[in-house]
């Protein structure tokens, strides 16, 4: 059967993106933070199908964002080198803190800074050229090695490894709780009464096997901030390089399942998500406990999947119009009379950037690009592989919004993917704006009007129905 015209084919391969000494790690804000370790390695993950000369393409790095032009350098590439359309070429970047970032997504290119202070933009020029070469590279791999194949999926849920993080205090505001001793808080955290909203706690997982039941590839979807090294680790100290949880569960499946075998995790919407509870005292984040809690549950999940050799293959993309919200002229005029005065970034006894500074400069870089654009095109795509649908968007959406997605989607399962193509910031639901929080003030990464994830959503629903008609 997996031989017949129009049955599935499919290849993958990883390369590996690890950063030399030095180079610029992107989770952490207004601070150089150079790689000086390696925990575990990162990689390029890529894996393309092809169903009757139509061919869809999965890219994923373990990197914190990447830009758009690098996202658009590797569709023309793969395009060209592998006849995949670009509009089938979805890019993803698990948004690890404890990895660089593929270009600079933090102040606008035309706010003035020396190089010295490029740091400033989160962006490793090295890095980046580096990793959108290995990038090309691995789908180059996957698609040289395409070959009959099968395709199963599954999803289950799992509690208590990924906790919502906006933390609603005793005078209605939201703050983002950290970790806490008892210790130092006996009674807990009593600046806080609950948590805002909800959590996303499918697992899904589509596994994909040659005409000899071996693996070629896992496809895995599950959604929480990979913060766990970046934080937990040196407390303030960010030297290590990870892939955080999708780079331990990936690793742990591959020892069940093959050492060849290839794991693509798709991180989902996880804005408002962490991987530590708000209420659990004394708590120590741990990717790797992480990743085998994660594969744990994959493994049931797995066992109990049935294959199909036929699986339709389609896509969409759109950019839909996002407003840029206007900055409150009095905040806009203190922050511009701040850098004015201050065009330098100014420097604490601690030798750290002032983050007062920095915010200053974020909301000056706002005003630049509301200013050139005003509306900011976001890329919404949607991938039909058989009857379960991948959704790709860009920047750090909250959680709520890829509910809905999976809630009114035609397709089970439906992974959705964020910190697809290009860095959008964070995109609240629009009941959040009311609470504050730093996902929702005004600035370089909180950008968009209100209504932004609603008009996401609408669009994804809508384009996932074109594809799975009733």
């Amino acid at each position: 059967m997996m031989g017949e015209d129009g049955a599935l084919r499919a290849g993958a391969a990883e390369v590996d993106i690890t950063p030399a000494q030095g180079a610029m790690l992107a989770g952490n804000v207004a601070r150089r933070e150079p790689a000086e370790s390696v925990l575990d390695p990162l990689h390029a993950k890529a894996l393309v199908l092809e169903r009757a000369g139509r061919k869809l393409c999965i890219l994923a790095l373990d990197v914190t964002i990447i830009e758009r032009p690098y996202t658009e350098r590797i569709r023309a590439a793969v395009a060209e080198r592998c006849g995949i359309e670009r509009d089938a070429i979805m890019v993803h970047a698990t948004q690890t803190h404890s990895a660089p970032a593929i270009g600079g997504f933090l102040l606008d290119d035309e706010f003035p800074l020396p190089e010295e202070f490029d740091f400033l933009r989160l962006r490793d020029a090295e890095f980046s050229e580096m990793a959108t070469q290995c990038a090309i590279e691995a789908v180059v791999r996957a698609n040289e090695s395409l070959r009959p194949a099968r395709i199963g999926w599954n999803s289950a849920r799992l509690d208590g490894i990924a906790f919502n993080r906006r933390g609603v205090t005793r005078n209605g505001r939201v703050g983002m709780p950290w970790t806490y001793s008892t210790l130092d808080r006996l009674l807990g955290q009593t600046d806080y009464r609950y948590v805002e909203g909800p959590t996303d706690p499918e697992v899904a997982v589509a596994w994909l096997q040659d005409d000899r039941m071996r693996t070629i590839a896992f496809l895995l979807h599950h959604t929480c901030h990979p913060v766990n090294v970046f934080y937990w680790r040196g407390r303030g100290h960010h030297g290590e390089v990870s892939a955080d949880w999708p780079g331990a569960w990936a690793t742990e499946l591959a020892a069940v399942y093959g050492g060849d075998a290839v794991g693509l995790v798709m991180n989902g919407c996880c804005g408002n998500i962490n991987p530590w509870p708000v209420f659990t005292p004394d708590f120590v984040p741990d990717h790797r406990r992480m990743g085998r809690a994660l594969a744990a549950i994959s493994c049931e999940a797995l066992a109990r999947t049935a294959f199909h050799g036929h699986a339709a293959l389609d896509w969409r993309r759109r950019d839909i119009p996002l407003a840029i919200r206007e900055p409150d002229p009095s905040a806009l005029a203190a922050a511009k009379a701040r850098i004015a005065a201050h065009p330098l970034p100014e420097i604490t006894d601690r030798g750290l950037v002032d983050m007062s500074w920095y915010y200053a400069a974020m909301l000056v870089s706002l005003d630049m690009l509301r200013r050139r654009t005003p509306e900011e095109p976001y890329e919404v795509q949607a991938f039909r592989i058989g009857d379960m649908a991948l959704v790709g968007l860009p920047g750090e959406p909250f959680v709520e919004g890829q509910l809905k997605i999976k809630i009114e989607s035609p397709a089970y399962p439906t992974f959705v993917a964020h910190a697809t193509s290009h860095y959008a910031g964070y995109i609240p639901t629009r009941e959040a704006f009311s609470r504050g929080g730093h996902e929702v003030d005004t600035s370089w990464w909180s950008r968009h009007e209100p209504g932004a994830l609603d008009a996401i959503v609408e669009t994804a629903i809508g384009m996932l129905t074109e594809m799975f008609p009733a």
